[in-house]
């Protein structure tokens, strides 16, 4: 018999659910929080929000929001610093991947100590973490749930996947009204990088069915409702299914992992710190065609999550349609761009391609890639 392990946090969704976040923080046993933002979600108000709550639970807040769109090892080592002096024994992420991913870093550097680099792969954490809840203000990262967090290293210019079950967090709070502060392009980029969890979740070699049910519900989800939800920003069932798809494909890829997609898109981002989605958006279909023939099975059923009409066909006809309504999606929202529109230099392709190979996602892509085939579908991406 097979044996699989499941992981996922306490989740609390729907429209209003950040207003438990001050309990939820004292049922974990935290006192003093360190509340991990950004510029945007803090103007938007929801940190405001979220320390009252804090408050009115008798939790105290220190704020940190010094980070950028793909995070850097300096951040953290900043964050590290300001949670042990203000004696902080817990943690609070609001905002998307970024502060969440920040969040999980310093938590895992407050209680482990050493380097970042010394934590990179899978399991290398040893000792537990500080309590953490996190509530997204986007639709995408799935980090609220994951077991992954991923840094910039700014001196090899890469960014870095940590991988334990430490990190899964204690709650996730998912409020769908905080989406509807964030513009519409980065619903889109965001949406993207949720589609691509979900697709290279169902077709990684560590799914199981329990990973299978979460990811192609991520897909349909997308499917039908991301181009409403960057048309109209206040669409908030729109925007609460996008809240959805984005927790089941987080679920989904915390457990089964990713692929070669994210393999590659995370040494472009450490490169050019480019917005992870928009170049998920470039690599994605021509990664889905690299492994089309190994799991035709696999396609197909994602081409149906799509609302692809896949009768009469044989396999292979019907996995394709997968590929070819990924790419309408794509375009729908405004993200057909190669990836030399969004910055990348050919010169570059040997290096990256180097440096993917040694990426902890490539484990589980369903095909086995070379360096020269990785290479190859980055210059079909360009």
């Amino acid at each position: 018999m097979n044996i699989s392990k499941f992981v996922a946090p306490e989740i609390i969704f729907g429209r209003g659910s950040l207003s438990q976040l001050g309990e939820s923080v004292v049922r974990i046993g935290a006192s003093k929080v360190f509340l991990v933002s950004d510029d945007g979600v803090i103007n938007a108000g929801w940190v405001d929000q979220a320390v009252y709550y804090l408050r009115a639970a008798g939790v105290e807040a220190e704020i940190f929001s010094s980070l950028t769109t793909n995070p850097k090892d300096f951040e953290v080592t900043e964050g590290v610093i300001r949670y042990r002096e203000a004696r902080c024994d817990g943690i609070v992420a609001v905002g998307g991947g970024s502060p969440t991913d920040v969040a999980k870093a310093v938590a895992m550097l407050a209680a482990n100590g050493g380097r970042l680099q010394d934590y990179e792969g899978i399991n290398k954490i040893s000792r537990p973490l500080p309590p953490m809840v996190i509530a997204p203000s986007t639709a995408g990262a799935g980090s609220e749930v994951s077991q992954f967090t991923i840094i910039v290293d700014t001196v090899r210019k890469l960014k870095m996947s940590i991988i334990s079950k430490s990190l899964v967090p204690d709650i996730a709070i998912v409020d769908p009204e905080l989406l509807k502060s964030k513009d519409a392009k980065l619903a889109a980029a965001t949406g993207i990088d949720a589609l691509t969890h979900g697709i290279e979740s169902y077709v990684s070699l560590a799914a199981t069915p329990l990973t299978d049910i979460h990811a192609l519900k991520a897909i349909q989800l997308i499917s039908y409702n991301l181009v409403r939800a960057v048309a109209d920003r206040l669409d908030m069932e729109a925007n609460a299914n996008m809240a959805m798809a984005a927790l089941t494909a987080g679920l989904a890829f915390s457990n089964a992992i990713l692929g070669a997609a994210h393999a590659m898109t995370h040494q472009v981002d450490g490169l050019i710190d480019q917005h992870h989605g928009e170049t998920n958006a470039s690599i994605l279909p021509h990664v889905m065609e690299f492994n089309l023939h190994t799991c035709p099975d696999r396609f197909r059923d994602i081409a149906i999550a799509m609302g692809k009409d896949v009768a009469g066909l044989d396999t292979l006809a019907a996995a394709e349609l997968s590929i070819e309504a990924v790419k309408r999606l794509i375009a729908d929202i405004g993200l057909d761009k190669g990836l030399a529109q969004i910055g990348l230099k050919e010169e570059f392709i040997p290096l990256l391609s180097r440096n993917a190979m040694k990426d902890a996602c490539l484990v589980t892509n369903p095909r086995s890639a070379t360096c020269e085939e990785i290479e190859a579908i980055f210059r079909k991406a360009m």
